[in-house]
């Protein structure tokens, strides 16, 4: 037997070791859940938590003081899972009950839709709007992203469909900072992918532009571009294709807008330059909203919105959740919380089947250990 394989089966041993002990531990801290549910004693005590980690960090020593609380964290947040079952909180929590209401009263996909979207005909937003409901659906552009989900709401409209995520510049604040205030779901998603042109009316050439308006995100997406042209003034406005619109109204041969090359087609404009965003492989994510959650056929992906404790571990303890039950965590954004310093709102994506019990399971706990928890929606992957 060579040294590597004594040493395996050395590991082995103390492994074994570990697992009766970790097995007692649990035993014992069911008897401490059962203490506590008699008498009405919360399963968290952060100071003692607190004292604890550090207690376990002095006794393994400076060199393995970042491990050894690392691996309590994970343990104790085991341990409070096993108390918070014991005591019974999940049935009545609000996320849970929220959540089963929610898929009471989902509907199915809807037949021939009225689709709403930010912007005028040209955008991208329209282009990913025909590209998920197909090129003859009955869309509609709007003057905000507020005005969308307004939409829904009032009726006016079935779906929004709305960017949330840029692959050179990140997150759209405004949609996560919506999608808190409204009770809407997403039901699909699809990607577009971003090529900027620079357009102007026939007979402008770059040298007789002065002004250049776009979107701000146009705009930063092709910063490198526009900083070879320092005397063009940057001008940002609401949308990308509002912009050629405006310019082919104002038969002014100075101004110049960036967006898609199918909006130049539209107003009647001369592109100028293709491609002009300095990521070739520009790629916004749209989300489909819905004023009501439904369950599509090949959903597998989960989206969810929580509030966390404003406490060390906080996080540690929703990534165990998914580490615990085998679940691939596939996005996490936060947002502040308005009013509330240091406070956050946390976006969270994961990959699931309908009826997986480790979903079911996850979903339960993430309501039970988050101070407030939706889920926004379950849907087809669809991330070409």
């Amino acid at each position: 037997m060579d040294g590597l394989q004594e040493l395996r089966q050395e590991i082995d041993v103390i492994d074994r070791e570990l697992v009766e002990l970790f097995r007692r531990r649990m035993d014992v801290t069911r008897r401490v859940g059962e203490y506590k549910r008699a008498r009405g004693i919360p399963v968290l005590d952060p100071e003692r938590e607190r004292q604890v980690l550090q207690n376990k960090g002095e006794l393994a020593g400076e060199s393995l003081r970042p491990a050894a609380i690392t691996l309590f964290q994970t343990i104790m947040a085991l341990s409070r899972r096993q108390q918070r079952d014991l005591m019974d909180k999940g049935p009545d929590n609000p996320g849970v009950l929220r959540w089963q209401s929610a898929r009471t009263n989902s509907r199915p996909p809807v037949a021939a839709p009225r689709v709403v979207y930010q912007g005028v005909p040209g955008a991208y937003s329209e282009q990913a709007a025909l590209d998920f409901f197909g090129p003859g659906a009955d869309t509609a552009g709007l003057e905000q992203f507020e005005d969308c989900f307004l939409a829904l709401r009032e009726g006016r409209a079935d779906y929004a469909v709305l960017p949330i995520e840029n692959s050179s510049t990140g997150a759209i604040r405004q949609i996560y900072d919506l999608l808190t205030q409204y009770e809407c779901y997403m039901v699909g998603e699809a990607t577009v992918k971003v090529e900027h042109c620079l357009m102007a009316l026939p007979g402008a050439t770059l040298d007789s532009i002065t002004h250049v308006y776009s979107h701000e995100q146009g705009l930063f997406q092709c910063e490198r571009y526009l900083n070879a042209h320092p005397d063009w003034k940057q001008v940002p406005q609401a949308d990308t294709a509002g912009s050629a619109r405006m310019v082919a109204c104002s038969g002014d041969p100075t101004k110049a807008a960036i967006c898609s090359a199918r909006a130049a087609d539209l107003y009647g404009l001369t592109i100028l330059a293709r491609g002009i965003n300095h990521n070739t492989h520009n790629t916004t994510r749209f989300v489909v909203v819905s004023p009501q959650l439904e369950l599509r056929p090949g959903a597998d992906k989960i989206s969810t919105l929580f509030v966390l404790p404003h406490e060390a571990g906080s996080l540690h303890e929703i990534l165990t959740v998914f580490s615990v039950h085998g679940l691939n965590l596939v996005k996490l954004e936060s947002r502040p919380m308005p009013g509330r310093s240091w406070e956050y709102m946390f976006f969270l994506e994961f990959t699931g089947q309908p009826g997986s019990p480790a979903v079911a399971d996850a979903l339960h706990e993430l309501a039970q250990t988050t101070g407030e928890f939706r889920v926004l929606g379950w849907f087809p992957s669809n991330l070409d």
